[in-house]
């Protein structure tokens, strides 16, 4: 400034008097004795405006980088002086000397287009500093969607959305550069379905960045979902204008996009599901109009026939933009169970579509798939988690038929996901924190096994008892099959043999009555790693998998069956030499190294590994005494 004043300097420019009031920054203001931070702004103003008007590009670019550089310096200030009222107020004086100048209506529209490019993700930026800044930084972001072309800011927010600092990565940061995409959406006149296709991935990574971050009660982040709500009735206010294909695919999008805003309101609100929030009755609204249904929305179909709607020759290249739409989708009709305002919003009687999922295994099938997505999702809450299994078993509950063993019924197709979504129960059997929770998750668990045919079931079985990791989950599991084993013998045996002696032949290949029974016994007793189990730690499903063998041997015993092949010389044998004796060496040295000492672990140890003990002891008895006198 070298001693002249900011009056002067201002009166020596060479600018016309219209650019001078287009400022908006009166003289007064400019004095020596004005904040050193405005005279910095109408400094570069000054600089941006001439350079611009000059067409001088390269200075142009130069002044907008220092106007840019000394907006983020004043932001970082306030950010690393936390609860400092003068650096608040330094912020807001800045951000309204940007407001009166961006709002002149005499600055020349080339000056307006070239910082339309770099000033809405700095103004942004303030937002983040208190309530007052959020309201300025949202007007100037809005006056830019005024004056420039609406396709150009629709790229320009979507940058800015799309690149946050890491220190300004927070709702107040993203609220008006989302409020101005809503008034963007409206202002489209062309292509309207390809731009807004492109702005909503953008739209959604910005919840699910804020999702993660967000305290529990956090208001800021309820207003980014109340501002997601407005895009989306601005889309559906665009939907309106089109017709046809475009009409159909636009809606379409809005579908998608509506199922996974219904994602982040449930992982905001926490466990706080009792007192459901006005923001699901909103987003419950928009589905009848996106051809959504409850029915359709469970079984995945609806979801399957929009996406395809949507991405169209994309394909895979695009569905990973809607990543959290099998999640949404259950989540409408989990949030229609737990209130019966949700699913009157969404127009749906939910009663029916539960009675139709029990009645037709197809259906319920495909719907216990789809339920894995709530399951196995870490971001949502236990409350949630609950109510979605009370919903799985209000469908299997009482249902359970096997009348599709007999008649073959093709399911195979949905037991991969079938395997996802027992998986995703078993997790929460073992870790949720409730033992209520914990309870209904192993009902449940039962239930859908149950539901399943003989064959797929036992299958099943097979695999998950292979794929845990958890001693406690693996005895239980082993315990299921030793149960399915029991039934079908008390099936067989109560009825007389003449009735079912045909059925018995029909689908005898896919009885649990096989040597793959063996099989499970052998990969608790002798790891596929090597060497005898570990004791204590796998003791409960050591002791599963010798009941299991000491239930088959016996029952093929008493019943002159051989259907496992458990009574063969060779498996006895095996049984004996390679499970059961070694099994015995390590349990007699544990129990002896234990009982050494006094202390409460050591006992605790002997105390776990008697029940253990007497049965494998049992065990040896039986096979020695088959052993003795031939099979």
């Amino acid at each position: 400034f070298s001693g002249v004043s900011a009056a002067e300097q201002w009166n020596g420019s060479a600018m016309a008097a219209e650019e001078l009031d287009a400022l908006k920054l009166s003289i007064a203001n400019c004095e020596p004795s004005s904040p050193h931070s405005i005279v910095r702004l109408h400094q570069a103003l000054i600089s941006c405006t001439t350079s611009i008007e000059s067409g001088d590009f390269r200075q142009s670019e130069k002044s907008v980088s220092e106007l840019v550089n000394f907006l983020n310096s004043v932001t970082d200030a306030v950010v690393s002086e936390t609860e400092n009222e003068s650096s608040e107020d330094k912020a807001f004086q800045v951000l309204t000397g940007i407001h009166q100048y961006i709002t002149s209506p005499s600055l020349d529209q080339a000056v307006i287009d070239a910082l339309s490019f770099e000033l809405p993700k700095a103004v942004a930026r303030f937002a983040c500093v208190s309530r007052r800044c959020l309201e300025i930084a949202g007007s100037v972001v809005d006056r830019f969607i005024e004056i420039c072309s609406p396709r150009d800011m629709l790229s320009i927010l979507c940058e800015a959305l799309d690149s946050p600092s890491r220190m300004f990565k927070a709702p107040g940061y993203f609220a008006p550069l989302l409020s101005g995409l809503k008034k963007v959406f409206v202002s489209i006149q062309r292509r309207q379905f390809e731009q807004v296709k492109e702005a909503v991935p953008v739209i959604i990574n910005v919840l699910k960045a804020t999702a993660s971050e967000s305290d529990e009660g956090a208001t800021d982040y309820e207003d980014l979902l109340n501002i997601s709500i407005g895009i989306a009735n601005s889309i559906q206010e665009v939907c309106v204008k089109l017709e046809g294909k475009e009409n159909e695919k636009l809606r379409a999008l809005l579908g998608l996009y509506i199922l996974q805003i219904m994602v982040f309101v449930s992982i905001g609100i926490r466990d706080k599901v009792s007192s459901h929030p006005s923001l699901m009755l909103q987003l419950s609204d928009f589905l009848q109009y996106c051809n959504l249904s409850y029915l359709g929305l469970i079984t995945g179909s609806d979801v399957d026939a929009t996406t395809g709607t949507v991405v169209g020759e994309d394909g895979d290249d695009h569905r990973s933009h809607f990543s959290y739409v099998k999640h949404g989708a259950c989540l409408a009709v989990i949030w229609g169970y737990i209130s019966n305002e949700v699913a009157q919003a969404a127009e749906e009687d939910l009663a029916a579509v539960m009675a139709e999922l029990s009645s037709n295994p197809d259906k319920r099938w495909q719907a216990l798939g789809m339920l894995r997505n709530i399951f196995s999702f870490a971001n949502l809450s236990w409350e949630l988690k609950k109510q979605a299994i009370n919903f799985l078993l209000s469908i299997v509950d009482g249902n359970v038929s096997h009348e599709y063993d007999i008649k073959h019924v093709e399911c195979s197709f949905y037991m991969p996901r079938l395997f996802g979504t027992l998986q995703a129960i078993e997790a929460i059997v073992i870790y949720a924190p409730d033992a209520v929770i914990r309870k209904s998750a192993f009902v449940a668990l039962k239930k859908v096994l149950a539901d399943m045919p003989t064959s797929s079931r036992f299958d099943i079985l097979i695999a998950l008892i292979k794929n845990t990791d958890s001693a406690s989950m693996l005895a239980i599991l082993i315990d299921c099959l030793r149960e399915d084993m029991l039934m079908e013998y008390c099936q067989r045996t109560s009825t007389g043999i003449q009735v079912i002696e045909a059925q018995i032949n029909a689908f005898h290949s896919m009885s649990f009555w096989n040597a793959g029974t063996l099989e499970m016994v052998e990969f608790v007793l002798r790891p596929p790693m090597g060497g005898p189990p570990s004791l204590p730690e796998h003791g409960d499903a050591v002791l599963s998998a010798l009941n299991l063998y000491r239930f088959v041997l016996i029952t093929e015993s008493t019943g002159n069956t051989n259907y496992t092949d458990v009574l063969s010389e060779k498996n006895l044998r095996k049984a004996y030499n390679e499970w059961l004796l070694p099994l015995r060496t390590l349990v007699t040295g544990i129990v002896a190294e234990n009982q050494k000492d006094h202390d409460e672990l050591a006992m605790d140890t002997v105390c776990a590994l008697n029940p253990l003990e007497l049965v494998l002891y049992r065990c040896i008895e039986l096979v020695e005494e088959k052993l003795k006198h031939g099979t």
